[in-house]
């Protein structure tokens, strides 16, 4: 083995400190090499990066971005706040993940900074947690930060004592003084100040801190019934705040999740107010118009920075495009609209191409920023255009024509260049351009595609290739229910070979893992990792009428309540008894850009006890329901997933069973085919030929009890409460049932 000197300088300031174990990282350097890492600016000749820290040692991709700074950054462990407590230092936790353009910036700016290392080297100990990894500790930080008054966000830098009590914190710190704030240097300077002059204020403000978060991660408490709470009153919210021009919330930025459209369509669905459905359609068409919605290669990226959907932040997330999937399906049920259908199968098309990783499952998200031309890092530029690059990649007659409908010009709408968009519809567009609608989408399906092709020779943006199981749930979901309500069991097939892998590789001793990257799985999965990968396995069954995977979900779900339920007040907690105590323990009550675990959990104990008979599973679903009944009654849109569960329960759901003829399962599809006509979101389905396969599915789901297939055709029965109407082997007598008209 050469010196190892020659590869790793000394971190500057690190005198006294233990250094990183050389002889391990130089084994893995041999095998890893730092092809992964390409953007530090030390470098030593031959290309080797200066400096090289414990971080090294992980596998996490937003981890690695930051082993070759000259900061001394730690993984989080007891081993970092023990070498704090021996030295007396505060401890700066700085968390992020890997697709985030402000931690981009604070790490260019702040932490490749020799100055500002060598400070932060000497005076504190320096953690760096990947937020996707660690959900908990983010969780618990982030909460510190709101209690003091700011609002949250990544990078999030928080400074905590030995014992994990945060005394300060904020988001993105600029490195020098501005107008009106502090910049990094001098906050590091002064909390080393106040640390060290004020060791007793500091510690009551961290007493005070943890106690504010232990307060907020609990659900309110109240003597609510969840039996009285009112959708009206959250819908009501949303109608006030609504956006009529553009669709959405009023106001920038603009979150696709600010605005629960299943919501609405269930609540139009009650009452029939036509309102509710308007807002969701407008909503639906100005984001698959904007530049939020990837128009030369499908999917959604994070938020828009503007109010018309136009500019947008350009990261991708897998939750993002799973959740979106399930909006625009449901909004094609509930409006028959085929450009919903059509965005749906756009985004599983680029779930498939480019996030989906050898073995069937899905990678996290991609980066906002890729390399310009002139080989600088910018935000955008991989997914924006100009009129040159359109006739490069098109020809003369088509580029001009992609320029008019998407919108590009010579000034562009984006740092000089041009987020590819849609004014106006193919209608419009097709009168002014004097084609037939048809020809025009056809050949606008050709421009994008080879668009796709022409961009994908630039330099790519960071693909975050960490498998998270509770994301992957998700994508298990809108695979399944689109393969289901599209009629393309090539799409069910994608959720079967996702789901077979999580269960394959992310299951050790009967527990669910949380994440999986360079082929080894990590972490005890959290209450989300258990919730949605049990949706995604109930969907998964719905999708095939595979018995197998409804007794997975049903296996993990016995864990999870075993694990995480409170069996005090009712409800989950993130954590279990297999994770690291922290200083809060976190019942999730908040419906965010993802939904929480709570809320998902509780319409999964629904949709077992719907299928199973079980009661134990409504009595729990219930419980968890009053539990988060005060919130639910006072602060409805903070729960708005779990309204959807709360409506499923209030509407009594409908039980559809389909039991075809023994070995022809086709039999069942044009029942299928009439209940992909009706939106019926409050409801199961059973699908099943007679003989073995029945006979296998009536052990775990008793509502298959008495059915049959009638000769040589399939039977259908639509139940609630497990009182059947009369069964019927006719597809349109079925349609009519299912509508309320027969």
């Amino acid at each position: 083995m050469s010196d190892l000197t020659d590869h790793y300088q000394p971190l500057p300031g690190t005198e006294g400190v233990p250094a990183p174990p050389l002889e391990e990282m130089e084994k893995l350097r041999q095998g890893r090499g730092f092809s992964y890492r390409p953007r530090t600016r030390h470098l030593l000749p031959g290309g080797w990066a200066r400096y090289t820290n414990r971080l090294f040692l992980e596998t996490s991709p937003y981890l690695l971005q930051h082993a070759h700074n000259p900061v001394n950054w730690f993984p989080w462990g007891d081993e970092a706040f023990e070498l704090a407590r021996r030295l007396n230092r505060p401890v700066l936790v700085s968390i992020g993940y890997a697709t985030c353009h402000w931690c981009h910036v604070m790490e260019e700016q702040s932490f490749e900074d020799e100055t500002i290392a060598e400070f932060l080297n000497r005076n504190f100990i320096a953690i760096k947690v990947d937020r996707e990894e660690r959900p908990d500790v983010d969780t618990v930080y982030m909460t510190a930060v709101h209690a003091m008054g700011m609002q949250g966000g990544w990078p999030l830098n928080v400074f905590v004592a030995p014992d994990r009590k945060p005394f300060y914190g904020g988001t993105y710190f600029p490195p020098s003084d501005y107008p009106g704030g502090l910049g990094f240097t001098s906050l590091l300077q002064r909390i080393r100040e106040s640390f060290l002059a004020a060791p007793e204020r500091v510690s009551r403000a961290g007493v005070q801190l943890t106690e504010a978060i232990r307060t907020m991660l609990a659900p309110t408490e109240g003597e609510d019934s969840w039996q009285e709470v009112s959708l009206d009153q959250a819908v009501r919210l949303y109608r006030d705040r609504f956006d009529d021009r553009n669709g959405g919330l009023v106001g920038a930025p603009k979150f696709p999740s600010s605005l629960p459209l299943r919501l609405l369509l269930r609540q139009h669905l009650r009452g029939g107010d036509r309102q509710l459905l308007s807002m969701a359609e407008l909503t639906l068409q100005r984001m698959a118009a904007g530049g939020i919605y990837d128009q030369a290669g499908g999917g959604f990226h994070r938020y828009a920075t503007d109010t018309a959907w136009l500019v947008p932040h350009f990261e991708k997330m897998l939750y993002d495009n799973a959740l979106l999937t399930m909006s625009y399906l449901e909004g094609f049920q509930a409006t028959g609209r085929a450009e919903f259908a059509k965005v749906a199968r756009e985004i599983l098309r680029y779930l498939q191409r480019d996030m989906q990783a050898p073995g069937g499952g899905f990678y996290s998200a991609t980066d906002a920023d890729s390399l310009s031309p002139e080989g600088h890092r910018e935000e955008g530029v991989f997914f924006t255009w100009t009129p040159e690059e359109l006739t490069e990649a098109l020809g003369e007659e088509r580029g001009k024509l992609v320029a008019a409908c998407y919108g590009v010009t010579r000034g562009g709408n984006f740092e000089g260049r041009s987020i590819l968009h849609r004014d106006r519809s193919v209608a419009e567009l097709a009168s002014e351009l004097k084609r037939s609608e048809q020809e025009l989408e056809l050949m606008l399906s050709d421009c994008r595609e080879l668009l796709y092709r022409a961009r994908a020779k630039r330099p790519l943006p960071l693909r975050d290739e960490k498998i998270l199981a509770s994301w992957n749930g998700l994508a298990i979901s809108a695979f399944a229910r689109a393969g289901l309500i599209l009629a393309n069991r090539d799409l069910v097939q994608v959720a079967a070979e996702a789901a077979a892998f999580m269960l394959q590789n992310m299951m050790q001793e009967g527990r669910l893992r949380h994440s999986y990257q360079e082929g080894v799985a990590r972490g005890e999965g959290f209450l989300d990792d258990y919730a949605f990968m049990i949706a995604g396995l109930i969907d998964l069954f719905e999708a095939s009428g595979k018995v197998r995977w409804l007794e997975r979900s049903a296996e993990l779900c016995a864990t999870a309540l075993e694990q995480f339920e409170d069996r005090e007040l009712g409800g989950f907690f993130m954590t279990g008894p297999y994770h690291e105590q922290l200083i809060s323990r976190e019942k999730p009550a908040y419906d965010g850009v993802i939904p929480s675990g709570n809320s998902v959990m509780v319409m999964n104990l629904l949709r077992l006890n719907s299928l199973t008979g079980d009661r134990r599973l409504l009595e729990q679903a219930e419980r968890a329901l009053s539990a988060f009944a005060a919130q639910l009654a006072r602060s409805p849109i903070a729960l708005s997933e779990m309204l959807l569960a709360v409506d499923y329960q209030q509407q009594i759901p409908k039980e559809v069973v389909i039991v075809a003829p023994a070995g022809r399962p086709e039999a069942a599809e044009p029942f299928l085919e009439g209940l992909r006509r009706v939106f019926v979101p409050n409801r199961v389905l059973v699908v099943v030929c007679e003989g073995e396969e029945l006979e296998q599915a009536a052990r775990l789901i008793p509502l298959l009890e008495g059915k049959h297939a009638e000769a040589d055709r399939a039977m259908a029965y639509l139940c609630e409460n497990r009182s059947c109407r009369r069964p019927t082997s006719d597809p349109e007598e079925f349609y009519r049932q299912l509508t309320g008209t027969g």
